[in-house]
């Protein structure tokens, strides 16, 4: 029986960590902040390629990681301070910049590293369960959701910054009226989004070729993910990630991996349409209805 459903489950949990890995930060950007950031693909590729390359330096894979996405941490601070902070009152404006930007560092790295980086591999380990076997990093990613998770909640529920970053996004002027240096949270909330698009990158890095667009893999599901979600990066990126990865899991393995791509955006546009709020709309509504 567990032999059965365990490749279902499986497949299920790797859908579902790559949607939630690759709209983490997505959905603190843009279901938070309101800015439209073009260049998150581009973080996502910072982060495999400078976890990637202090791999290939002999660094351990998991210190590799966390540098990875401290690297995409340090570039989304520079990034709002230098181009986004001037643009949050003229989203379209900001769409453009980061666009910009996607394409500057996209046509960099092309012209700095080629057109292709030397990978590390898939970390060793499998595991058997009837007459299939699977890997154990794979696993690992769905875990390492599921931690991303729970990192949100507790950072922006119980700490103070938490606080502070939805006092500032709610009604900056009166943030600053109390005192808070919104521009510092600004700029910490954005770089926060940047590093979790990192940790996504660094995280896959070891399962993918690395190439300068491959933040481009990643950045439809990121979208569509946190447009479902609504803009409650608490309530919203969970259960949008749930719901696409069933419809995604049960197309896959009913046509392939085909029909369920395009599956998972056909059912996009019904949910937008039934919940134009997105799953965050939804449940506030439900939770002030009880």
């Amino acid at each position: 029986m567990v032999a059965e459903i365990f490749p279902t489950l499986y497949q299920f949990g790797d859908v579902f960590a790559f949607l939630i890995l690759s709209a983490a930060g997505l959905a603190i950007i843009f279901g938070m902040m309101g800015v439209i950031n073009m260049a998150h693909g581009e973080f996502i590729m910072c982060g495999a390629y400078v976890t990637t390359a202090l791999a290939h330096q002999g660094i351990p894979l998991v210190p590799a990681q966390v540098c990875g996405a401290l690297a995409a941490g340090i570039a989304g601070v520079f990034l709002e301070m230098t181009v986004v902070r001037s643009l949050y009152s003229r989203p379209l404006d900001s769409l453009l910049a980061t666009w910009a930007v996607s394409l500057i560092v996209t046509q960099g790295m092309l012209i700095l590293v080629g057109s292709s980086f030397a990978g590390i591999g898939t970390p060793e380990g499998s595991f058997q369960i009837g007459i299939y076997t699977y890997s154990t990093y794979r696993v690992i990613l769905f875990l390492a959701a599921l931690g991303v998770l729970a990192f949100i909640y507790l950072l922006f529920m119980k700490t103070r910054f938490g606080i502070y970053a939805r006092a500032t996004m709610q009604n900056a002027g009166m943030a600053r009226a109390l005192g808070m240096r919104t521009n510092v949270v600004y700029a910490l909330t954005f770089g926060l989004g940047a590093a979790l698009a990192g940790l996504c990158g660094a995280l896959y890095a070891p399962t993918m070729t690395l190439i300068p667009t491959m933040g481009a893999t990643f950045i439809v599901e990121s979208f569509v993910t946190v447009v479902v979600g609504g803009t409650n990066v608490l309530l919203g990126t969970a259960p949008a990630g749930l719901a696409l990865a069933v419809v995604r899991t049960a197309l896959i393995g009913w046509k392939g991996q085909i029909a369920g791509q395009i599956g998972m955006l056909l059912a996009v546009m019904v949910m937008i349409r039934i919940l134009p709020n997105g799953f965050s709309g939804w449940l506030g509504r439900w939770a002030r209805s009880m």
